[in-house]
Parts: structure tokens; sequence; C-alpha cells
């Protein structure tokens, strides 16, 4: 029997996953084409800003002691940055990473006067980026990585440790509900019904205890609604589609926009989002 308390066997069972439904819906999302559609309507309504829990992740950090003034961060795949504005409120010196332009478009506008000399954006993927001539090996106090398609494989993953000094905190989705829309073209478009189950971050959290890190971990339950007009989600699903299949681009919009139509309200898509995300937080000090 293999045994699982070695960090092989959780790289093993990790990069088993690239042969489901879960790793081509990973595919679909881990494209700036996707996320530079997405932009437009990411992160902007009160609940889905809540479910973020950004004061509660802070919060967490300072009780584990990865809070301090002056400290140095890189927070990997960034978004419309919450977790790095927040970070930088805190006296965090922040560098915040993101292949999306659109998505780093945002975080600019988003932020305040007072933290534009503590934030440094960069446009950028992260399977491409080269620590050692950018001269991030153990660099930074704290390394973060929250709902990342960027962290999607063991390679990238210890890349992120390579880069900490102090701390590290990763979030994604311990289990999540199917989207209905999603599952609905899914089953049009790839001819069958969607099995997803995006659970990569417990093997994360698993390999971590192997290699005697012993992280704190905590679960947090999401919803929320998320709306687009008619326009943009054809756009998001055709990124989307054109990475998780095979179907040529003009099949496939018609099969979209000939949906989403049938579902549309005064030309508006609603998008439930709800799930369970798990998040971990643990120090360079092993056991």
């Amino acid at each position: 029997m293999d045994n699982i308390f070695t960090p092989d066997f959780w790289i093993h069972e990790w990069e088993k996953i690239k042969s489901d439904d879960t790793y081509a819906v990973h595919k679909g999302f881990a494209t700036p084409e996707y996320w530079d559609r997405a932009a437009a309507t990411y992160n902007k309504g009160r609940q889905e800003k809540e479910n973020r829990k950004t004061d509660k992740a802070l919060a967490r950090f300072r009780e584990a002691g990865l809070l301090s003034e002056g400290m140095t961060v890189l927070d990997i795949g960034c978004g419309t940055g919450d977790l790095a504005l927040g970070l930088a409120e805190t006296g965090a010196k922040v560098t915040a990473l993101d292949f999306s332009s659109a998505m780093l478009d945002r975080f600019e506008q988003a932020i305040p006067p007072h933290l534009k000399d503590r934030i440094h954006l960069r446009c950028d993927d992260w399977h491409g980026v080269d620590i050692h001539k950018n001269k991030w090996e153990n660099r930074f106090d704290l390394v973060t990585g929250f709902m990342a398609p960027a962290l999607s494989t063991s390679r990238s993953f210890f890349k992120m440790m390579a880069c900490g000094k102090k701390g590290f905190a990763i979030r994604g989705w311990a289990d999540k509900k199917p989207d209905p829309v999603m599952a609905a073209l899914w089953e049009k478009i790839m001819d069958r019904p969607l099995d997803d189950r995006p659970q990569s971050i417990l093997y994360k959290f698993n390999l971590l205890i192997a290699m005697k890190y012993f992280p704190d971990i905590w679960f947090d339950k999401m919803e929320w609604n998320q709306t687009a007009t008619l326009g943009q989600e054809i756009q998001n699903q055709t990124a989307f589609f054109q990475k998780a299949g095979s179907v040529p681009e003009t099949k496939l919009r018609r099969i979209i926009q000939s949906y989403l139509e049938t579902i549309q309200t005064d030309g508006r898509i609603s998008r439930i989002q709800q799930g369970l995300t798990a998040t971990v937080i643990w120090s360079e000090n092993r056991w």
C-alpha cells in the first residue's frame, strides 16, 4: 500500500486529477482571455465582496503572527485586489501579480492615494515567472494565493513556497455546487454531464502535513448571485469553453448564444455561485 504520509503520495494523487472534468474546468478558467472578459462583472456586488472574507483572513493572519508593519508580501493571482489592499492597509508592501490586464486595471482604479506607494502591480503568468532572475527566492515575508488558477500544479505550488521566508496562505474550493448555467452548457457542448469536484486545496493541505508543516485550515460557505449582460455572458462562456473543450469557435458561440437567449431576463443573465472554500495558512518553520 502507498504510504499516505509521504509527500510523493499526495503529489501523485494531485497530478491524477488532470484526467477528469475538474481539470477541464480548470483549463477553461486558467487563461488571461477568460479573466479579461470576466473582469467587467467580477466582484462587483456587495454579497460577492462580503463572501471574500478578507477581514477574517487578515484577523487569522494576525493571530498566527504573520502580519507586521513594513512586511513584504507576494500575492499570486491577486484579481481585483481585495486581499492585497487589505494587507497594504496593515502596513505591508505588496507585490500583486495577475495574468489578466483587465483585472489589474480594475485593481489599479481601486487603490486609494495613501496606498499607492505600498502596492506594485505586475501583469505576468506565474508559470512563466523566473523567480531566480527576479530575485524572489526566500524574499517575501508572506506569500498568498487565494482562488488562484496559477497554483494548479505541484510545481507551481513549490515555486510559490520557494519565494517565502516566513508565512504562506492559500484558498481554494473544498466543495462547489454546479453552476446551473455552466452545467447546462457543458452538457450541450461536451456531450456529457458535468462532473466537477474542485478539491485540489485538500491535496495541498495533506501534502503540507506530509512535509511536516501542519498548517491551520478553516472553511467558509460562499454564496452570491452574479449578473452580466447577455453579450458579456456570451463572451465569458465562449472564452471558457474554447479552452475547456475542442468545439470550433463559430459553432461554440452559436450553441452558447442559443441557450443563453432562452434564459435571459431583460437582456441579462444571472448565475448563482455556491460552495465551500478552504483557507490554509502555515509558517516556514516545520515541526
